[in-house]
């Protein structure tokens, strides 16, 4: 749960930041945290697997991760945990605050890659929490209740959960802080189809019990954009989950390809 002081702010992460909320804060522990993982919007840097000529341009690749982040920072930010936001920025880049709402903390991701950055993320985290969690910004419909089913089966007993990622990866992984270990990162090949499996044989080798969560779709490309489309035309509850989102995927509607504006 975040924690906040008597006036109603929000504690920062450490080392950190935490837009309109300035000067200092007590070093209160967390019992969960939840580590949002994100790039900065920056054009070419983000989704480029949607950036094609049946796809995105790098800017629209950019506004829809934009949107993405803004809309799961809002709603996992009103779950039962400290949420924080953790940036891939370059060298002295600036941490986009903007796109969360006021509060929200927010620490630099540190690491050489993905896995690196995980494991120092879930290190740190697990040094004022019980539990700790962390997702990525693909998936457009995540919801508390999903984050919350993966802290309470780690109150069970279980000490990591995974949410499997139909492309063979994973969307959330949540861990027990004893079980936050190197070798559950180290050497993956990410962002192939062999990592959630890796991931599972090697938390057998630690011991650890693992409970997995139901399997969902990232949108990571081209079909997994049109899939998402096609959903926010039947579906009102996702557009209201998704504003942001869903207003970004509105004005490409006239172009079925989302290809306004290339020149």
């Amino acid at each position: 749960m975040s924690t906040r002081l008597a006036d109603g702010r929000v504690r920062p992460a450490d080392g950190a930041g935490v837009r309109g909320a300035p000067g200092p804060w007590p070093a209160e522990a967390s019992v969960r945290r939840l580590l949002l993982f994100a790039k900065a919007p920056v054009p070419g840097q983000v989704k480029t697997r949607l950036i094609a000529p049946d796809g995105l341009t790098a800017g629209q690749a950019a506004s829809l991760h934009a949107a993405l982040v803004a809309d799961l920072s809002r709603r996992l930010g009103a779950g039962r945990w400290e949420l924080i936001l953790m940036w891939l920025l370059s060298r002295g880049g600036d941490s986009p605050v903007d796109l969360a709402p006021a509060g929200v903390p927010w620490r630099r991701q540190r690491g050489r890659d993905l896995g690196e950055r995980l494991f120092c993320g879930l290190e740190w985290a697990a040094s004022r929490a019980g539990c700790v969690a962390a997702v990525g910004s693909d998936q457009p419909d995540l919801d508390t209740a999903r984050v919350e089913a993966a802290f309470d089966l780690l109150a069970r007993g279980n000490d990591a959960v995974l949410g499997p990622a139909r492309d063979g990866g994973y969307y959330l992984i949540a861990l027990r802080r004893k079980a936050v270990n190197r070798r559950l990162f180290d050497g993956l090949a990410w962002s192939t189809p062999s990592v959630l499996r890796e991931t599972q044989l090697r938390c057998r080798e630690l011991g650890l019990e693992v409970a997995l969560l139901p399997e969902e779709e990232d949108l990571d490309t081209v079909e997994d954009l049109a899939r998402f489309r096609d959903a926010l035309e039947r579906r009102p509850d996702l557009r209201s989950m998704c504003p942001r989102t869903a207003e970004v995927v509105a004005s490409w509607s006239e172009h079925p390809s989302g290809k306004e504006g290339r020149r």
